[in-house]
């Protein structure tokens, strides 16, 4: 058992916790339904729901601030990622927000000098401020000294402190006996200040944005405060503490305990010599690291590009799926990836280290739509070249395209780029060879024949031309003889017989292994046996319309289990797992390899590349058979 308000009472609910303001609300319906003369601009419960949406609000838009890489990676203070683990742990951040709710709805009618406050009482601000340094920040001082303690911190402060990375969320990360002495030091200014008539609602609403918003500027991980107002005002330094100052407390926990002011560390002796120093070199900003391997990938349509750190870092912690609380946030989403459209060639969307090596997404603001029209062709074939030319210019070893970035009819698979300047250093990689390897790995070993639509893409080549090796006869759905006559030639003479040219759904009726690379229609469905496994590399997914047969996700596979600072799902996938084009440049970062990955699939290293990733620790998602690579 745990040690006394060490736990919440209502950790266990879930979304349900919400529930505790259920009566908050039924008390403003019932007010503004049922009670006569009912005046809601003096409503605590209504008050009290708007500072909790607000409130919220504000923590939430700084974390989406600090995740902004593309802004802020210059001038981040701590260089790692927040993993799936922080963000799993900070997950009811907000509990201290129903906790001061609840309490400030008890306070309301212990107190009648609460019930009847103007809107604006300018000397109750200055009364506060007053309040606040005299008492509240030394009260913090002194109390979140005594949490540093053996006892107190391991017990209660020790959560906190297991955030490895501050941000605008860790301020709610927090036990209950925390938030209550948090609560006491908010309240003291404001009860205060309404006690000697000064209270006012602007003095509570601004006093608890203002202390919020100072919280959250210590916990961003960004340092935003120019180095040049404490070179032109010494003596700032010591009112105001800056996010370096209280990230140094997250690392050398002995030092930097105040709440916002360095004056009372200067009193205390306990402030961190090398706070002044360390933010003059992050706020002039730093060269961030060249990564050595970059993903590029692409937007597919307005709600998926809402699945980033940058908005909601929970909901981009889990994998990606539709939900009703995305509708409002459509019209801001859209304008927003049209502004990065209209300003952005690409923008960092997220990054994690493997081995020691730095890997970073980048995204093309483009919609999945576009890539099927023509007269977009050019403009994005423009912003994929810029995206490697400035890898290239920077030093990025290894650069992969994603799906719909090395399309076939596009680029070529990338050859278009490797082409056009021979002389890159980055090394260009489409991915699809692994990809390959994880689609034939799911093949069971004693498969005999396997129907296969999109048959002569690149990918439908590859795996037609390595089954039949394996004496798997391969029923290749194509209407273009002359395509399938090609790869045919391309098979060993002793293998070629393996091959055989369908075009139509009919000919796999007793076929139940079905590698779909072409998108099929539920009606095109109907024609597969029950019991038939479809395997597929197509985008977008197969629509899983048969409930007698079963359904393959898109090649994918795990990360090893040394990722570092990984806290988002690309896309669908799972946590750690990534599409099969995106590991195969894994691999071929990994590796070293220093030749480009583009165009048509060299058959001959499906096994080679695949052997190398099982080396470096990635492992296949699906539970497929293994079918002999030997």
């Amino acid at each position: 058992m745990g040690a006394p308000l060490s736990t919440w009472p209502w950790e266990n609910f879930g979304i349900f916790k919400y529930m505790l303001y259920a009566p908050f609300v039924a008390k403003v319906l019932y007010e503004r339904f049922y009670v006569e003369d009912s005046n809601l601009s003096f409503n605590w419960c209504l008050h009290l729901l708007i500072l909790f949406g607000l409130r919220g609000l504000l923590h939430l838009l700084w974390n989406c601030y600090s995740n902004m890489l593309f802004l802020t990676r210059n001038r981040r203070i701590l260089q790692q990622g927040v993993d799936f683990k922080q963000i799993d742990k900070e997950w009811d951040w907000d509990n201290f927000l129903i906790l001061q709710a609840l309490i400030a709805s008890m306070t309301y009618y212990m107190f009648p000098f609460l019930q009847n406050l103007p809107l604006w009482n300018f000397k109750g601000l200055i009364c506060a401020l007053i309040l606040h340094v005299g008492i509240s920040e030394p009260l913090y001082y002194w109390g979140h000294r005594k949490f540093h303690e053996d006892y107190l911190f391991t017990h209660y402060h020790s959560l906190h402190h297991s955030s490895p990375v501050p941000q605008s969320l860790t301020v709610g990360n927090s036990t209950v006996l925390e938030a209550l002495i948090m609560t006491v030091v908010i309240g003291i200014p404001i009860l205060g200040a309404s006690m000697m008539g000064y209270g006012s609602a602007t003095l509570i609403y601004g006093y608890l944005l203002g202390f919020d918003f100072l919280r959250c500027l210590g916990h961003c991980n960004v340092e935003i405060v120019p180095r040049r107002l404490f070179e032109i005002f010494p003596f700032m330094r010591y009112l105001i503490y800056t996010p370096t100052y209280h990230t140094l407390h997250h690392n050398d926990k002995d030092t930097n305990f105040c709440l916002f002011m360095p004056f009372f560390d200067y009193l205390g002796n306990t402030l961190n010599s090398k706070s002044w120093q360390l933010h003059k070199t992050l706020s002039s900003g730093r060269p961030s690291r060249v990564p050595d391997f970059v993903f590029l990938a692409h937007i597919v349509d307005v709600t998926s590009c809402m699945h980033v750190q940058f908005c909601l870092r929970s909901f981009s912690s889990l994998p990606f799926r539709t939900r009703f609380f995305l509708i409002p946030f459509w019209p801001i989403a859209l304008i927003s990836l049209l502004a990065m459209w209209i300003w952005s060639k690409t923008f960092l969307v997220s990054f994690y280290y493997l081995r020691g090596r730095l890997h970073q997404t980048w995204a093309v603001p483009r919609f999945g739509f576009q890539y099927f029209l023509p007269i977009a062709a050019d403009g994005i074939n423009k912003n994929i070249e810029q995206a490697i030319l400035r890898a290239d210019k920077i030093g990025v070893k290894v650069i992969s395209l994603a799906a719909l970035n090395k399309n076939e009819a596009l680029n070529g698979g990338g050859k278009l780029f490797v082409d056009k300047h021979p002389n890159l250093r980055v090394r260009v990689v489409h991915g699809n060879t692994l990809t390959a390897a994880v689609i034939l790995d799911e093949i069971p070993k004693d498969a005999e024949e396997v129907f296969l639509t999109g048959a002569t893409s690149k990918l439908g080549r590859a795996i037609a031309l390595y089954l039949c090796q394996k004496k798997v006869r391969v029923l290749m759905l194509t209407l273009s003889t002359d395509r399938f006559q090609k790869i045919q030639k391309e098979a060993p003479p002793e293998y070629q017989s393996y091959l055989v040219q369908v075009t139509k759904y009919q000919a796999a009726k007793n076929c139940k292994i079905w590698i779909v690379g072409k998108w099929i229609t539920p009606r095109e469905q109907r024609w597969a046996p029950s019991g038939t496994h479809f395997h597929q590399f197509v985008v977008p997914p197969i629509f899983p319309f048969r409930r007698d047969c079963t359904y393959g996700d898109l090649a994918a596979m795990r990360l090893p289990e040394d990722v570092e600072g990984l806290g988002s799902c690309e896309y669908t996938m799972e946590r750690g797992v990534v599409h099969a084009c995106h590991a195969g440049g894994v691999v071929h970062s990994l590796e070293g390899w220093t030749h480009h990955e583009v165009g048509a699939i060299d058959v001959n290293k499906i096994n080679v590349v695949w052997k190398a990733a099982l080396k470096h620790g990635l492992r296949p998602v699906s539970s497929g058979s293994t079918i002999n690579k030997n």
